[in-house]
């Protein structure tokens, strides 16, 4: 028998993707479904992508490229940091990753010793303790409240500071709650950081992704200043649909991006070739070809909110960006089944909603809140409608 690493058993599977193979499990079945647990977005990628894609295949470009990416793509991300942004960088500060989940992997790998602290503001993407655990490091959890909007209180923060502690990740617009950090709240995390000499780890993946039609922002953009200590990661798959392409990129100071660039030749080398060359085509254009993905999430977000509202004891906040809404169940925590079965949390709560109403959403114990479920609305209208009724009337048969 082998015997498993320590690293490996400490790690917890994916809930978003186990959720999501679960559903398309009993789809395939022939069971109607509505999946409202996928982290992709539900349009196809735009057809210019797809051809550049297309003509780098037809020419050839299948061979090994640059470890950090191509140089083309790499000008291609400094150029979009800087017309989204304002941020100015070279291409030398830029790797290019088998998608954004690699760029904070690499970091983590470049950055975290055995024993160190990472902090991860609660509610949070799920792979962010695992990625810090793999990394050797400790994952330090900072909680936060709703009535908050989910930011933590500055206090919080340095309440779990040690000798141990080296940095931090934020992620806004946020999966799973679909908020926007304030500018207020990136001001004293990066006044944090900067004390504390902490380094701060932006995965800015939805960055794009704003209902308001406002300019992207990091903690740089209130704290230019802190250059020296951000990390900005980010990629193509939310904002123009490419999931599978798994093209993202991390950026910052050259002497750690080369750093991540030697992991990164003694793991997967580099991102495919020629899904480079559809990254590359993908931020050269216009950002009418992104907009309406946007105009649509932002439709969807009102009428699921509009929809939840109709149901007893749901609380939630309006998502401003991203496609997430992340929504307090706890009210029918305790209350049984019509089989008689007690529902003492978010994973029994998902159980139920899957097994009684056909509805796949995430459990909110995944995140670090389990008082919550996490809700994607990259679907249609329809379909958002349809979930909804089934949703209260499963609720609604608890006692």
């Amino acid at each position: 028998m082998f015997k498993l690493s320590e690293r490996v058993r400490a790690l917890r599977p994916s809930a978003t993707l186990a959720v999501d193979a679960k559903a398309k499990a009993l789809k395939e079945q022939g069971v109607d479904v509505i999946n409202l647990s996928a982290g992709e977005p539900d349009f196809d990628t735009p057809g210019p992508i797809k051809e550049a894609c297309i003509s780098a295949l037809n020419e050839g470009f299948t061979k090994y490229t640059p470890t950090p990416g191509i140089l083309s793509l790499r000008r291609a991300i400094c150029e979009r940091l800087e017309r989204d942004y304002g941020f100015k960088y070279q291409p030398d500060e830029v790797i290019v990753t088998s998608g954004a989940k690699q760029a904070i992997f690499n970091l983590i790998l470049a950055l975290v010793d055995p024993g160190n602290e990472v902090l991860i503001l609660s509610p949070y993407w799920v792979s962010y303790p695992e990625i810090v655990i793999c990394g050797g490091g400790v994952p330090k959890i900072v909680e936060s409240k709703f009535e908050k909007r989910f930011e933590p209180e500055p206090e919080e923060i340095i309440k779990q500071i040690t000798s141990k502690t080296v940095g931090i990740i934020l992620n806004s617009p946020s999966n799973p709650t679909g908020l926007i950090y304030s500018r207020d709240f990136l001001k004293a995390v990066a006044e944090i950081a900067e004390r504390h000499g902490l380094w701060v780890i932006s995965d800015d993946i939805y960055d794009r992704l704003r209902f308001d039609r406002g300019r992207p922002e990091n903690i740089l953009s209130v704290a230019p200043g802190l250059r020296d200590q951000v990390f900005i990661v980010n990629g193509v798959s939310k904002t123009y649909a490419m999931t599978g392409w798994r093209i993202g990129w991390a950026v910052g100071p050259k002497e750690v991006i080369s750093a991540c660039s030697k992991i990164q030749g003694q793991s997967t080398s580099h991102a495919t070739s020629f899904a480079q060359k559809g990254a590359e085509k993908a931020l050269k254009l216009e950002d009418h070809i992104v907009q309406p993905m946007v105009e649509a999430y932002a439709r969807r977000a009102k009428l699921l909110c509009k929809l939840l509202e109709e149901i007893p004891e749901l609380r939630f906040i309006e998502p401003q960006g991203a496609f997430y809404l992340f929504a307090d169940f706890s009210s029918y925590y305790g209350k049984k089944t019509p089989d008689g079965k007690v529902i003492n949390g978010s994973v029994e709560m998902a159980e139920y909603l899957l097994e009684s109403a056909r509805i796949a959403l995430v459990p909110g114990v995944a995140f670090g809140d389990d008082k919550f479920l996490r809700i994607s609305f990259a679907t249609s209208e329809e379909n958002i409608e349809r979930a909804c009724r089934r949703l209260k009337e499963a609720l609604l048969s608890l006692s």
